[in-house]
C-alpha cells in the first residue's frame, strides 16, 4: 500500500503552530548562512521537480555552488528546529502549503520577497495563490510553487453501466450541485449493490468547507468554526452518510484499495495530485478513469512555496534563483516531473502539460484541472485553523465510520473546539 503524499498532514503538530517560531529573534547568535560560492536549499522528496533542480544548479553554476538537499520525515519540525538553533539553517526553504499559515505569524524569521522585487510578477501567478504567502501584515514569505485543484475522479464503464452521464463533459454539466452528485450516489449503489459514490463522509465536509472563502479562525483571532459556512458542509457530509452513497472504509488501506481496483468505489472528489496516487495506487486501473468538474466550484488542497530564510546573506541572488526555478515553463516541467499542479496559469497551454493520459483513457486532464485553478476562492488561513478544524473533523468522522449520532458529535467538537481554543488565546 502507496500512502498518499498529502495524506500524513501534520495535525499533531497544529497546535503548537502559531507559537513554533516564537521568540527565534532573541538574543541568539549571528545565523549561519550561505558564505561565498555555497548556498543551500531545503524542500522533500517530490516538493519539486528534479529536473527543474538539476537544470537550476546548472544555470547558476558559475556563481554559485547550489547544494539541493531533500528532507525526509517530519519536515515542518526538522526546518524549525534548525533555525530556532541558529545553525545550518538553510538559505532557501521549502515550506508546505498545509503549513504556511504557521509560519506568517513569524514573518520576521524570513526576508520579506517585496523587498526583492517580488511585485513585479505577481500578474503571473494565481491571485489566491499568491495571497497565501503573505502575511497579515504585508509581508511576502512564500513564493508559490504549486497548488490543488480539487475535481471528480470516476470510472467510465461503472458510471456507464449505472445508467449515470459518463462523458466528462456531461458528469461536470449533469452533476453540478451536491443534490445531483448524492442523487448520482444513490442510483450507483440502487444499480449496482455495494458500490458507493465515495470513500469517506470527510471527502464531503472538508471540500465543501475548502469551496468558500471562510475557514475555521478569522483575522481577529476568533473562532468562526460554529458558523454557517462550516454546519453546511457538517450537514451535507452527514446527508451524504444517511444516503449511504459513502463506505465506512478508511481511505489508503488495502480494503480501500482493492474496493477502488474492483469498481465498488469508483469515485473520489481529488486534488491534481492524486492523479499520481492512482497510477501508483492502484496501477491496474489504468485506462478506467476520467476527470470532471467537482460539484458547484472546484476546492484546493496542497500546494507549497519557496522562501528565503534570514540566515541567506545573500538573498538577491537566492530570489534570482527561485523566480527563475518557478516561471511557467518550469512549473510546466514540475507537473511533468513530480505531478505539482502549476500555480502560472501560463503553464496550462504549454505542450508537456497537454500531453493526452492513457491511465485516464486519453483525457487532457489540464482541460478540467486548469480551469478549475482559476475559480477558487481566496480564503483567509489562519495559523490556528489546523488545530480548531480537526475536533470537527475527527467527529465526522466518527459518525460516517462509528455511525456516531450526529448531534452529539457535534456536540463534542465544540467542546473540544472551546478547549483548545482557550488554550490558544482565541476567543471563542
Amino acid at each position: 500500500m502507496r500512502l498518499s503524499r498529502r495524506g500524513l498532514l501534520r495535525a499533531g503538530l497544529a497546535g503548537s503552530a502559531a507559537t513554533a517560531l516564537g521568540g527565534l529573534a532573541s538574543g541568539c547568535a549571528v545565523p549561519t548562512g550561505s558564505t561565498g560560492r555555497n548556498m543551500v536549499l531545503w524542500y522533500w522528496d517530490g516538493g519539486l521537480g528534479d529536473t527543474v533542480v538539476k537544470n537550476a544548479r546548472a544555470r547558476y553554476d558559475s556563481s554559485v555552488d547550489l547544494q539541493a538537499i531533500k528532507i525526509g520525515g517530519y519536515y515542518r519540525s526538522k526546518l524549525i528546529t534548525t533555525m530556532a538553533g541558529r545553525a545550518h539553517v538553510p538559505d532557501i526553504a521549502g515550506l508546505k502549503g498545509e503549513d504556511m499559515a504557521s509560519y506568517l505569524p513569524n514573518a520576521d524569521q524570513f526576508v520579506d520577497l517585496r523587498t526583492l522585487g517580488a511585485q513585479k510578477y505577481e500578474s503571473r501567478y494565481l491571485p489566491w495563490k499568491w495571497e497565501q504567502g503573505i502575511a497579515d501584515d504585508g509581508r511576502m514569505v512564500g513564493f508559490p510553487i504549486d497548488c490543488g485543484p480539487v475535481a471528480h475522479f470516476y470510472q467510465y464503464a461503472v458510471f456507464q453501466k449505472a445508467g449515470l452521464p459518463y462523458e466528462p463533459a456531461d458528469v461536470s454539466a449533469e452533476l453540478d450541485t451536491w443534490e445531483k452528485f448524492f442523487a448520482a450516489g444513490e442510483r450507483l449503489r440502487q444499480r449496482i449493490p455495494g458500490t458507493f459514490l465515495l470513500t469517506d463522509v470527510n471527502s464531503v465536509f472538508e471540500n465543501v468547507v475548502q469551496q468558500g472563502s471562510e475557514r475555521y479562525v478569522d483575522k481577529d483571532r476568533h473562532f468562526i468554526g460554529d458558523r454557517e459556512h462550516v454546519r453546511g458542509a457538517w450537514a451535507l457530509a452527514v446527508e451524504a452518510t444517511q444516503r449511504k452513497i459513502v463506505s465506512n472504509l478508511v481511505n489508503g488501506t488495502p480494503d480501500q484499495l482493492s474496493a477502488v481496483e474492483d469498481g465498488k468505489l469508483p469515485s473520489q472528489l481529488g486534488a491534481s495530485w492524486a492523479t499520481s496516487d492512482l497510477k501508483n495506487g492502484v496501477p491496474k486501473t489504468k485506462g478506467r478513469w476520467r476527470v470532471a468538474d467537482m460539484p458547484v466550484r472546484p476546492s484546493n488542497n496542497g500546494g507549497s512555496f519557496l522562501s528565503i530564510t534570514k540566515a541567506c546573506r545573500e538573498p538577491e541572488r537566492a530570489f534570482r534563483i527561485i523566480s527563475w526555478m518557478l516561471d511557467a515553463g518550469n512549473q510546466a516541467q514540475g507537473f511533468v516531473d513530480a505531478g505539482l499542479f502549476p500555480s502560472t496559469p501560463a503553464s496550462y497551454d504549454l505542450k508537456q502539460v497537454r500531453e493526452p493520459d492513457e491511465f485516464f483513457g486519453g483525457q487532457v486532464t489540464m482541460d478540467v484541472f486548469g480551469p478549475a485553478a482559476q475559480k477558487i476562492v481566496v480564503a483567509y488561513n489562519s495559523p490556528f485553523d489546523v488545530a480548531l478544524g480537526q475536533p470537527i473533523k475527527d467527529e465526522i468522522k466518527n459518525v460516517g465510520v462509528l455511525g456516531k449520532d450526529p448531534k452529539q458529535a457535534w456536540s463534542d467538537a465544540m467542546s473540544k473546539c472551546r478547549r483548545i481554543a482557550k488554550h490558544l488565546g482565541v476567543s471563542y
